[in-house]
């Protein structure tokens, strides 16, 4: 039996007194894979913010477990700290702060393990090889002048360092070609163990062609409202949103 990763208990959140989720559930277990997809500005975003402690997002009821355990009263970094991963939209950048140093400090202060400067520098190197990331970007701000495409691969290179136990990924897919796409995403599918579970948060099924997932979700005004396997989302890009609107009954 799977045990259970992640359970969402009919969670309701809003921003300054404004309802943005409006009684999500949800459970990944644990080597699961979840997508969820949904219109800009349904909450899928909020989600993953609420999920990761942003400060601007209000709990107002419900409850959020990480490995059995309750997280809202957990700051971001100690969630980080138990194993959980936000890959952004749209990566900040950090002037500053070295790619490399922060990889190295980040990876060592979530790790339970004793990890050797020695042992963090090679796994580095050999994540940034996969990723075909050159070695002079190690040296430069973190995000500072790069692409969207490098963005996400610098993304792509923490989620592989850091090695969470959930990694929630908002449309990591945005803003790439063809090829970025295809090396970010097989480079994320190769993560994929009985252990680590992913919820990918995307607006087209294009991403799920790399990353097959074992449930799609379609998430419409704060609500999950339909639940189904991978062709759901293959329904989804032949008809659009308009049909699952008219079929629940309810607006994006």
């Amino acid at each position: 039996m799977k045990k259970k990763l992640l359970e969402i208990k009919n969670l309701f959140v809003s921003i300054e007194d404004k309802p943005i989720l409006k009684g999500v559930s949800l459970c990944l277990n644990e080597g699961e894979v979840h997508a969820l997809m949904g219109r800009n500005g349904s909450g899928k975003s909020s989600l993953a913010y609420t999920l990761l402690g942003h400060p601007r997002y209000r709990v107002d009821s419900g409850v959020i477990l990480f490995e059995g355990k309750n997280i809202l009263e957990l700051a971001p970094e100690e969630r980080a700290k138990a194993g959980m991963f936000l890959g952004f939209q749209y990566p900040v950048a950090i002037p500053g702060v070295s790619l490399a140093n922060f990889l190295r400090t980040s990876a060592r202060a979530m790790s339970a393990e004793s990890i050797s400067a020695k042992e963090m520098r090679k796994r580095i190197e050999d994540e940034a090889k996969i990723l075909g990331i050159p070695k002079a970007f190690m040296t430069r701000s973190i995000n500072e002048g790069f692409s969207g495409g490098e963005k996400k691969k610098l993304e792509t290179l923490q989620l592989r360092v850091f090695k969470p136990k959930l990694a929630i990924l908002d449309e990591t897919d945005s803003g790439l070609d063809i090829d970025a796409l295809r090396t970010i995403a097989q480079s994320i599918d190769q993560m994929r163990d009985a252990k680590r579970s992913l919820l990918l948060i995307t607006h087209y099924q294009r991403l799920l062609n790399y990353i097959r997932p074992d449930f799609v979700h379609i998430f419409l005004n704060g609500q999950i409202v339909q639940s189904g396997k991978e062709d759901l989302a293959r329904d989804l890009e032949e008809k659009g949103y308009e049909w699952i609107e008219q079929a629940k009954g309810v607006a994006g």
